[in-house]
């Protein structure tokens, strides 16, 4: 039935076909005329190929239902010790607790001759802690003349304590007799850093006669500064050097530094 079937194709096919020309022994000879042949029987399967390449990844699929609670783990290993903390605040004090068993009796001591001598240690203790005192307050150490020594003192006290100091001492406030005193004075003064200090000059006995701190009076040297004294406010009777050398009259009240005189003989 095939092969009836591709005859007949065969034939409508020629008819279809335009009118060749007449062909030459040769031209037979080299005409082929590829005619499909009958499908064969099915062959055997052949073996399983190689896989083949990866494909693409595929899009993110959508988020699952999340799934049970697992069960709780084990404790885990503790931690580092952290950094100490603050200092509390101080707790209530206690009850007092009972008293304590009675000691032993003393020894017998006559104790007048030990007090009396702990008593004149404590009055040289208070005497000497006064005198350091004093000493420590002195700035730039001593300065002397060829008869004197000047000792400034950086305390700042009133004209008569500034005087009391001084003779306790067995001095007394500084007194610039003459130009080469004063103008070591303002020296020192100026070498300490300091602008003015009382010194032992005043007219508190008799207004506008002025007198050394000794009571002698003034002769004829005098640095009082441009306009002074002028005693003013009717309050001014004590006098202080300035850094510059010169006199100006002040109030006694006032708590100024001061430099003490003290005569090289005596010391």
């Amino acid at each position: 039935m095939k092969r009836a079937q591709l005859l007949a194709g065969l034939a409508v096919l020629s008819l279809l076909l335009p009118a060749r020309p007449q062909q030459t022994p040769e031209d037979a000879c080299s005409l082929q005329i590829l005619v499909p042949g009958l499908k064969g029987d099915a062959g055997e399967k052949g073996d399983k190929g190689a896989p083949g390449r990866p494909g693409r990844v595929g899009p993110t699929g959508e988020k699952g239902d999340s799934g049970d609670k697992g069960q709780k783990g084990s404790v885990g290993r503790h931690g580092k010790i952290g950094p100490i903390g603050s200092k509390g605040e101080k707790g209530d004090a206690g009850d007092a607790g009972p008293p304590g068993p009675g000691g032993e009796p003393g020894l017998p001591c006559e104790c007048s001759q030990l007090r009396k001598a702990v008593g004149e240690m404590d009055n040289q203790v208070t005497q000497l802690t006064a005198e350091l005192k004093f000493i420590k307050s002195a700035v730039a150490g001593v300065r002397e003349s060829e008869h004197k020594l000047y000792l400034l003192v950086k305390e700042e006290k009133r004209y008569a304590d500034a005087q009391l100091a001084c003779q306790g001492r067995g001095g007394h406030l500084g007194m610039p007799k003459d130009e080469a005193a004063n103008r070591l004075m303002a020296a020192y003064l100026a070498q300490a850093g300091l602008a003015r200090v009382f010194i032992g000059i005043n007219d508190l006995e008799r207004e506008g006669t002025f007198v050394y701190a000794d009571r002698s009076p003034m002769q004829t040297f005098q640095r009082w500064r441009s306009g002074e004294p002028n005693d003013a406010a009717d309050g001014e009777d004590c006098v202080e050097l300035e850094a510059s050398g010169g006199w100006n009259d002040v109030a006694c009240h006032a708590a100024l530094h001061f430099l003490c005189e003290f005569d090289k003989e005596r010391v």
